[in-house]
């Protein structure tokens, strides 16, 4: 609607909300709304007594007798106060509160106060700012002064009411004091306009919220409310305002030990579990007074005398279970405070884990080897656990009514029990390497107390506290494997423990339920690789497997066991097998059965005891039969992967006809699960030794090609099917006995079908590559189905998905390189290929150029009529133009060469004069270089028909005065020598005669080159070059790059170099002082000693304790190139001094020194991480020590009239952030994770080379630590912001211009990221990050726009 229509339809609009027909009312609000939202309208043009009317309306609506229209009234309030003046939004907030405090019912009033206050604009806050001072950063112009308008409403009017609504029975409010409507109130203006308050006003409200929680007027449900608008208090108290409150706390807690009131002792544990949440950082210190008083709650002596049948103690478990939930914040939250009470928590939940003073453990009552009735038979499972649900509890809610002359109503000791297990969960999350030890610890707490008690804990009769023991027992699994793995990850807080889940658990629906503690949900856990596991840490859990395994056979096996506990089950044993990658030998009998049911369907995922859970991240889950299944459908595929085919394979018939049912389930994602677990028994079937299992293969191959040849079954089970189809037909390859030939000849038809399917062929093309890559015999693939292949996956290389080239390719490859697959190409297929492959060479795709040189070279081998064209020429040409690099793109050009100079007499010659002729020294001449000698030397020189040789290159280095001919001259006789060897004709003096010529680039050739043709002829080239280390400074220079070259090139050649190797080592050092040769020989010394480490390692360690900053630098930079490229062999030799290394060279005194000793550490974290995660401790201070900024390194440089700052400290603190960040990648698990970040925030205002690294590590960090990054975003928004507000100076320079624009896109990439995070995570107070969000996104919107569109197109 237009601007200037606007005053006369709402003049319209006002005669009808006054109409006493509510239909009128309500179409008049809802019109009202559309002009609200319409970007176009404003009433700040219209006449100001229309504007009051239009509120009076609206507020007038609120005490509407028909509901919809005051919702649509509420609804209108929150665009209306964007429109109106700015000194109409007081007046608006007043009437509304006055509403508030005279209204029969309030919650109308309090609504619309709360969709006004939240939809205001806010104000940004300086969070370095003392909390509680208001400190205001401008917005742009166009809006400051509503934010101004409303700052001031919120201080001037709602700030004494809110006053007042809080006092509890109050004459001034009706109703008689404060209400649930008043508390979320204070929250919602504690959220958008706490950073306004100064302290005196927060002490106030402090003041009065305290007042509500200690009235025994006020509901125990605005109670809970008030907990939560105290802590959000304290986000905004100032640090003498927070110590006074705090101190108030403490002293409550010792009234407490004199005069105990369960209701006020519970209220005040709540606001330390709160405050713990809210605010960690600040609250931890107090810890360790505040934390003796939760313990003493929890520490089980108030219940040693109790007796089976007393009173239940309703009021103190209320307050236990409060103060189990409050130490679990203080584990998760306030980590390293808490070390010091790691052992008391841990006995605490140990206590009440076991607390249940209204049940008689039957487990208590029997032999710990019986593990609570385990033993029984199979005819008494409804029984075991003493009730009709199998688990002590019943359907009747009077169930214990007889036992105890009290209802089951009373008795909510279960909610205990369950935070109980919640708190060791979080125990073991946070303190896994201390609880978690080797075998001669014996596994440590965890394994010694834990454990045992978790075990005994699973026949627990209430299912919600059930389901935690299992969730716990799964956690202490898990880190279990990351202790052993060495890469386990403090958890802080613990909303980390929630990653994406395969599958939830949850409270049954029925009965108690209304405990303030949420269920944990549980997650499927995969331990990545092979464990070295040199502790014995595993061994613990090894051993208690023969009691876990019967308490969880009896659980899966009880047929009244819910599917949430089944699944919770399930999900434990998956992690045990992941984390022993097996474990279940001799025990796995126990398991079949409950397995094999589940996966056929039967009675043990049927029934309709599904139980709603809340998943990670808030959404709605079940626990079903369907996720049951596929859960168990997993177990067995794991079970597969980690056993043996002796443990399995007594149970195959049972298990694979149910696997076959499965496969059979028309639910897709059943099938899909099923043929996956399919794959992990055919491996399984086939290994090396297994026989007699060809029957369960014909089984498994007719489900397979059923599913394959099924058109309307589901893409994704049609994909699996395939997959599937290609691991069997490759794993039974040349074994005839398990697949007969025309059934195996009918399925490879299948697949090449499957290929020409659109939807289908990427996959159907992998799953032909397994097959050629495996066929052993040329029976497996016969002529026509691989003539039919091969020209499909030419067909598909001229397509445009990148991945079904790749995949066509690797297909190709593995044809070709398969010689029973290469057999049944006849030469003419061959030749074709060939013909669709050239195509590809001159694309420049690196990933699809070296499968395809090699695919060629492969087709060449055979000598059967491929040959070079003209199109292969044309390629090779094309490629040594570029920069290939020394990878495996060079290697493939190289083996094709290769082949090319020793099986086409004529091809060999039309290349060499591609090369020569139409390349020369317009390729790249190193690559050229590489490719001539190559082709010279595997086609026989002169002898095999090539018209040039040896002594043309020489005479070219003699005569030409073309330095780039002579160059790369001088590099084809050094790779020839190279390859060659002692039969190499050309002496030294050849190259030794170029190191004086005048160009700057024929001298450094020619000292490569003298490098490659010594390692191919040690003996005749090195003494030369040791006899001319001893000229001038130039010739050392050369000569270095010479042994580099020979050093690079040794692994074939290290006999032949030990006898020089003490006179290079001694040579090496002799030149550390010069500048042009110590890098240079840094990488020889660091090479050599890779050659000879038992010699050289010990010198080492004596250089670097040279009074010469000029050795220990080399030595420093030396063994930077140890750590790459070097065997285990060489590890276990450096194992027991590279921390002592690193030590002393990370705290040199020189900081040339120290930067090249970070660097080094930079290194070793990026290939050697085993070697340093168990010593970072030490190690990461020093890093931490060069990232500070250090002001006498600040030096002023006058440059003509202008004065700049150079900081001779930068260069080192970047090189100690780039460390930072491989740490992070590698081993992180070793990382204090809070002092890491407060390096992170500082390097967040550095440089700007270091801010934009930063930008990266917090995007790693908010993946890696996500409690701890949300907990930083505050102090982060500020950096940020100071960083976007920066401004390029007037006179900037392209350079600083790229940088300034590189520095807003990094700074608004991680922006991004950590938003996504945290509006993931459902984080709320955090008002200086909502605050910068709202700024960033109106000053920075074309950079988030950007952003957004490289993700889509990502």
């Amino acid at each position: 609607m237009a601007n200037a229509s606007t005053p006369f339809a709402l003049q319209s609009l006002l005669e009808k909300m006054s109409s006493p027909d509510s239909d009128y009312r309500f179409m008049s609000l809802n019109d009202l709304l559309s002009i609200l939202t319409s970007p176009n309208a404003s009433l700040t043009q219209a006449d100001s007594n229309l504007t009051s009317r239009v509120i009076d309306g609206v507020v007038k609506a609120l005490d509407d007798a028909n509901g919809e229209v005051q919702n649509l009234a509420v609804k209108c309030l929150g665009p209306l106060v964007l429109k109106v003046r700015d000194n109409q939004i007081a007046p608006l907030i007043d009437r509304l509160t006055t509403l508030s405090m005279t209204s029969t019912d309030p919650s109308i009033p309090s609504t619309a106060l709360r969709t006004i206050i939240s939809s205001l604009p806010r104000p940004v806050a300086v969070s370095s700012a003392v909390p509680g001072s208001p400190v205001l950063v401008q917005k742009p112009d166009a809006i400051h002064q509503t934010i101004a308008a409303a700052v001031q409403a919120i201080q001037k009017t709602l700030y004494p009411k809110l006053l007042i609504l809080l006092k509890p029975g109050t004459e001034t409010v009706k109703g008689g004091g404060a209400s649930l409507d008043s508390i979320d109130l204070l929250i919602e203006t504690l959220k958008c306009f706490g950073p306004v308050l100064g302290g005196k006003e927060v002490e106030q409200l402090q003041v009065a919220v305290m007042e509500l929680l200690e009235s025994d007027r006020t509901s125990q449900v605005v109670k809970k409310r008030a907990v939560t608008s105290l802590s959000l208090l304290c986000v905004y108290s100032p640090d003498e305002l927070l110590s006074s409150f705090i101190n108030h706390l403490i002293e409550s807690f010792r009234a407490q030990g004199k005069h105990v009131n369960p209701t006020r002792l519970r209220l005040l544990v709540s606001v330390t579990g709160a405050l713990a949440r809210d605010i960690p950082d600040r609250f931890g210190p107090y810890l360790k007074t505040l934390c003796p008083f939760i313990l003493s709650v929890v520490d089980g002596k108030d219940i040693q005398d109790r007796e089976l049948g007393d009173e239940p103690e309703m009021e103190m478990d209320e307050v236990r279970e409060a103060a189990l939930v409050s130490l679990e914040s203080f584990m998760s939250f306030c980590t390293s405070n808490m070390t010091r009470f790691t052992e008391d928590v841990l006995s605490a939940g140990m206590i009440y884990l076991k607390y249940d003073p209204n049940y008689a453990d039957p487990a208590d009552e029997e032999d710990d080897e019986e593990m609570g009735g385990t033993q029984q038979d199979d005819g008494d499972e409804d029984e075991d656990f003493g009730g009709s649900d199998g688990f002590g509890g019943s359907d009747d809610e009077g169930a214990f009514e007889e036992d105890g002359n009290f209802s089951d109503e009373d008795d909510i000791s279960w909610k205990v029990r369950r935070c109980a297990a919640k708190l060791l969960s979080t125990v073991l999350s946070t303190r896994a390497a201390d609880l978690i030890l080797g075998e001669q610890e014996g596994g440590g707490k965890a394994y010694k107390q834990v454990a045992p008690l978790l075990v005994e804990r699973f026949h627990e009769r209430e299912e919600n506290v059930r389901l935690e023991v299992l969730a716990t027992a799964t956690v202490l699994v898990r880190k279990t494997g990351e202790v052993a793995q060495g890469t386990f990850t403090p958890l802080s807080p613990s909303r980390d423990r929630r990653g994406s889940t395969d599958i939830v658990m949850g409270p049954p629906p029925k009965r108690r339920r209304g405990s303030d503690a949420s269920m944990l949900d549980t997650t499927t856990y995969d331990v990545p690789g092979q464990s070295t596991d040199e502790n014995g840490v595993k061994n613990s859990l090894q051993a208690l497997m023969p009691r876990l395994s019967k308490s969880l056979s009896k659980l899966l096996k009880t047929k009244s066991t819910t599917l949430p506990t089944k699944q919770a089950s399930v999900t434990l044993l998956s992690a045990i097998v992941s984390v022993l990658e097996g474990g279940l030998d001799g025990v796995l009998g126990l398991f079949i059965e409950p397995l094999v049911d589940a996966t056929r369907g039967g009675s043990a995922v049927s029934g309709s005891n599904v139980v709603a859970a809340t998943a990670a991240g808030g959404s709605a889950a079940t626990a079903t039969g369907s996720s049951l299944r596929i859960e168990v459908l997993r177990l067995v595929g794991k079970i597969c992967e980690n056993h043996s085919v002796q443990v399995v394979g007594e149970h195959f018939d049972t298990l694979i006809p149910a696997m076959i049912i499965a496969v059979e389930e028309p639910a897709y994602k059943i099938s899909s699960e099923a043929l996956n677990t399919v794959v992990s028994i055919v491996r399984l079937l086939t290994t090396e030794g297994s026989t007699g299992y060809g029957e369960y293969l014909k089984g498994l191959y007719d489900v397979i090609v059923a599913k394959v040849g099924n058109g309307d079954a589901d893409l994704e089970v049609r994909e699996r099917a395939i997959v599937a189809l290609g691991v069997l037909l490759s794993k039974t390859s040349g074994q005839p006995d398990l697949i007969e030939p025309d059934r195996r000849t009918a399925a490879l038809g299948m697949l090449v079908e499957r290929a020409k399917n659109e939807t289908t062929r990427i996959t159907a093309v992998r799953a032909i590559e397994v097959i050629a890559r495996n066929a052993k015999t040329t029976g497996d693939v016969n002529p026509n189905w691989v003539k039919t292949v091969v020209v499909e996956c030419g067909v598909q290389l001229r397509k445009a998905n990148r991945t079904l080239r790749g995949a066509s390719l690797d297909a190709l490859r593995s044809i070709s390189a398969n010689e029973n697959c290469r057999k049944a190409m006849d030469p003419q297929s061959k030749r074709d290929l060939v013909d669709v492959l050239t195509t590809l060479l001159p694309a420049g795709d690196m990933h699809l150029l070296a499968p395809t040189l090699t695919i060629i070279r492969w087709m060449m081998i055979d000598g059967d009529g491929v040959y070079v064209t003209s199109g292969i020429n044309d390629g090779i040409c094309g490629l040594v133009r570029s920069n290939l690099g020394s990878g495996l793109v060079v290697e493939s050009l190289l083996g094709l060469v290769k082949a090319i100079g020793e099986n086409d007499t004529v091809g060999k010659k039309t290349v060499m004069n591609g090369l020569l002729q139409e390349v020369g020294v317009n390729g790249e001449t190193s690559i050229v270089a590489k490719v001539v000698a190559q082709l010279l030397v595997s086609g026989g020189g002169k002898q095999g028909g090539f018209t040039i040789g040896v002594e043309e290159f020489v005479g070219e280095v003699v005569k030409t005065t073309d330095d780039k001919r002579k160059c790369l001259a001088l590099m084809v006789l050094g790779e020839i020598g190279l390859r060659m060897g002692p039969s190499f004709s050309v002496g030294p003096e050849t190259f030794l005669e170029q190191f004086h010529a005048k160009s700057d680039d024929v001298p450094i050739a020619a000292a490569v080159a003298l490098g490659l043709a010594s390692a191919g002829n040690v003996q005749g080239y090195l003494p030369v070059i040791m006899q001319r280390l001893g000229g001038g400074d130039k010739d050392q220079y050369l000569l270095l790059h010479s042994l580099k070259e020979i050093i690079q090139h040794s692994d074939d050649t290290t006999a032949n170099i030990k006898p020089y190797a003490d006179q290079i080592w001694k040579a090496l050092f002799s030149m550390a002082k010069n500048d042009d040769s110590k890098a240079v020989g840094a990488e020889c010394v660091g090479r050599l000693t890779i050659i000879d480490p038992y010699s050289y390692l010990p010198e080492l360690q004596k250089h670097l304790q040279s009074e010469s900053s000029a050795i220990r630098g080399m030595v420093i930079s030396a063994l930077r190139y140890t750590f790459t490229d070097t065997e285990a062999s060489y590890d276990d030799l450096l194992r027991p001094i590279v921390v002592d290394f690193l030590t002393v060279m990370v705290d040199d005194k020189e900081l040339e020194n120290r930067r090249l000793a970070l660097t080094a550490l930079n290194s070793a974290a990026h290939n050697k991480p085993h070697l340093i995660g168990q010593h970072l401790q030490s190690l990461l201070p020093l890093v931490y020590r060069e990232t500070v900024i250090r002001p006498e390194l600040v030096r002023e440089v006058q440059m003509g009239p202008f004065k700049h700052k150079v900081d001779d400290g930068l260069e080192v603190r970047k090189s100690a952030y780039e460390t930072l960040y491989a740490l992070l990648e590698t081993s992180f698990s070793g990382i204090d994770i809070q002092t890491y970040f407060d390096r992170v925030i500082a390097g967040l205002q550095d440089e700007h080379d270091i801010r934009v690294l930063c930008n990266l590590m917090l995007t790693k960090l908010i993946l890696l630590a996500k409690g701890e990054t949300l907990r930083r975003l505050d102090s982060i928004a500020e950096c940020f912001k100071a960083t976007l507000n920066q401004k390029p100076k007037e006179n900037a320079v392209k350079q600083e211009l790229e940088k300034h624009a590189e520095s807003i896109r990094s700074t608004m990439r991680a922006t991004v990221a950590l938003n996504r995070t945290a509006i993931g995570a459902g984080v709320s107070g955090k008002t200086g990050w909502n605050g910068y969000w709202e700024w960033a996104k109106t000053g920075f919107l074309n950079e988030l726009q950007i952003l957004e569109g490289e993700e889509r197109a990502e």
